[in-house]
This record gives C-alpha cells, structure tokens and sequence, in this order.
C-alpha cells in the first residue's frame, strides 16, 4: 500500500465507500438467504432429521398435538421458526433462576396483618 497525499485523499474515499456499499450488499444478500432459510418448511423427515428424532417420534408428537404442524391432504409440514420455539418452551430454568424466581415472588406478595 502506498503512502496517501492529501490529493490521493478524494479518490481514496470514493473507493472506501464502493468498498463498503459492496460489504453492506453482500451481507444484505447473506441475511436475506438466511431468512429464507429460517422461514421455511420441513417434511417429516427433515424435521426429523432437524430435531434428531425418529420418525415414528414425530408422527407421535403429531397425533398427541405436542409438537406445531400444517397438514395439506396427507402431508405434513413442519415450520423452522416454530420448531426452535417449541425446543425453547422445554427450557428447563436454572437452580439459580428459580432461587430468583421464588425471592421475586416473595417480595411481590402482600402479606395481611393479623
């Protein structure tokens, strides 16, 4: 890289900014590509494949209504987004957060006098 002047100074910004707007393009089109993939919908194996369950586990899941499906005639179809929720409404809280928990919910309660 060579030294800038104070003339080069004009032309060096112009090219740092098409640099950039390349860069803000790019990842535009990556995060685009990602939502995409995000928003779409699996097949019972791919689900599978996805949750790393058997199949049989999914169509068990499906019968007992436990798992968030769309049924078009005799398919099935599983929805990414709504898979990693139903993953995270099995959190299992920490010793810490329920401790939390429980203060809070001591500390809110309006104990009557007697």
């Amino acid at each position: 890289m060579k030294d800038l002047t104070f003339n080069d100074l004009p032309q060096a910004v112009m090219m740092l900014q098409e640099k950039l707007e390349s860069i803000e393009d790019l990842l535009f089109y990556q995060s685009s590509l990602v939502d995409e993939e995000a928003n779409g919908f699996l097949t019972v194996h791919e689900a599978a494949a996805f949750l790393n369950l058997a199949i049989p586990t999914i169509y068990g899941l499906v019968r007992d209504a436990k798992i968030p499906v769309y049924k078009r005639g005799r398919r099935l179809y599983f929805s990414k987004i709504e898979l990693l929720d139903w993953i995270k409404e099995g959190r299992i809280k920490t010793a810490k957060q329920l401790d939390d928990d429980a203060v809070s919910f001591l500390a809110n309660q309006k104990w009557g006098s007697n």
